[in-house]
């Protein structure tokens, strides 16, 4: 090898990213599209097998999509990947191995509680 010549090196930096699609991150636009197809079959389901009102079948059929936006805005998007296992977790098992600061004894060195001699 030549001393002049410039060494190149594969650094991979392009898999750090999972990509976005509008504005999405990851594969979040996929629970959306599921959300949407979810309402449009519920909505049908509900108008037109069922024969209820357009106000009702509406009513009923935005839920899902609604719990699908709520879930990617809410606990997904720009948020650490594995954001939403740990607050759940967190939310059955508390806080972990961390101390309770609520329920720690006083440190007995703690200068506040003894009196200047």
């Amino acid at each position: 090898m030549k001393d002049h010549e410039l060494r190149f090196t594969d650094t991979n930096s392009a898999d750090d990213s999972a990509g976005r699609t509008w504005g999405l991150d990851g594969g979040l636009f996929w629970f959306i599209v599921a959300g949407v197809f979810i309402f449009v079959v519920t909505l049908l389901l509900l108008f037109s097998a069922l024969r209820c009102s357009f106000g009702q079948s509406f009513g009923i059929a935005i839920i899902p999509l609604a719990l699908t936006v709520l879930y990617v805005f809410g606990f997904r998007q720009g948020k650490p990947p594995a954001y939403d296992r740990d607050l759940v977790d967190y939310w059955t098992n508390g806080a972990g191995f961390s101390p309770n600061p609520q329920t720690q004894p006083r440190h007995p060195l703690n200068e506040s509680d003894h009196v200047a001699r």
